[in-house]
């Protein structure tokens, strides 16, 4: 959870972002409430990635980031690295590796360099893979699960920093439609019980309004439409799917993208 003094877990000012001499990100202004989960939908293009890679620190900007109230340039890398985990789709890691190994990584800015694990990461690796109910496969390797399988796992990896911010990037777009709805529940309740920060990149506009408190939707490397999400938590896909403000919500997100 963000300090009591800490109401803004991210914050862009006049974000400016070019790739190849292009500019994506024209002047960018959002601010992100600590404890709130924000979706960015837009069409292809719209610059919601690189939004995200902004604030992430992994890309060149100009303007003004700031994460948990520091600004973002003044950070060290580690201190990055445990405030703020990341989550995004097809991710290469070894398939070799076992599930264990690869949620152990979440827990690489707490360890000293070639510093062993000690029972705290060994903690918070346990509970992580428990949440995420990829416990029973922690000796398989991640080659030998299904796309649905892995993402648990690598959710479990982010999880397991215990950041108070999660960046994540289309993280379910590459399992099946059955799978996918599983997994938005499971993670809005994972997200009831520890409230971190959460910015969440999507294309699908019934994922954005589910999933968030807020969806801002992107055109052209701006913020065309702020929306509130006002349903109660928590949710579930066989109470919504047949809701009308539900079905209101999402359609006027999908006026805005279509519109973008």
């Amino acid at each position: 959870m963000p300090g009591p003094n800490v109401t803004t877990a991210l914050k862009a000012q006049k974000l400016q972002v070019s790739l190849m001499g292009r500019p994506v990100l024209h002047g960018l202004d959002l601010a992100i409430a600590a404890g709130q989960w924000t979706s960015i939908v837009g069409p292809n293009g719209a610059g919601k990635s690189t939004l995200l890679k902004a604030l992430a620190g992994l890309l060149p900007a100009a303007g003004h980031v700031e994460l948990l109230g520091q600004p973002l340039h003044s950070l060290p890398a580690r201190t990055r690295a445990l405030q703020m985990a990341w989550l995004g789709q097809n991710e290469s890691t070894g398939d070799d590796l076992k599930v264990w190994d690869v949620a152990m990584l979440g827990r690489l800015p707490h360890q000293s360099w070639l510093g062993a694990s000690n029972p705290i990461d060994h903690a918070a690796v346990e509970q992580a893979l428990r949440a995420t109910h990829a416990w029973e496969w922690r000796e398989r390797a991640l080659g030998q699960l299904s796309a649905g399988e892995r993402q648990r796992v690598l959710l479990a990896r982010a999880l397991a920093v215990q950041a108070q911010v999660l960046l994540m990037d289309e993280p379910f777009a590459s399992v099946d439609a059955q799978t996918r709805m599983t997994l938005q529940e499971e993670l809005t309740r994972i997200w009831q019980e520890r409230r971190p920060t959460i910015l969440f990149i999507t294309h699908d506009v019934a994922e954005s309004v589910f999933l968030a408190d807020r969806v801002v939707v992107l055109s052209k490397g701006r913020v065309l439409e702020d929306m509130p999400i006002a349903l109660e938590r928590p949710r579930a896909w066989e109470h919504l799917i047949e809701d009308d403000t539900f079905k209101a919500l999402s359609a006027q997100v999908l006026h805005k993208v279509r519109s973008a």
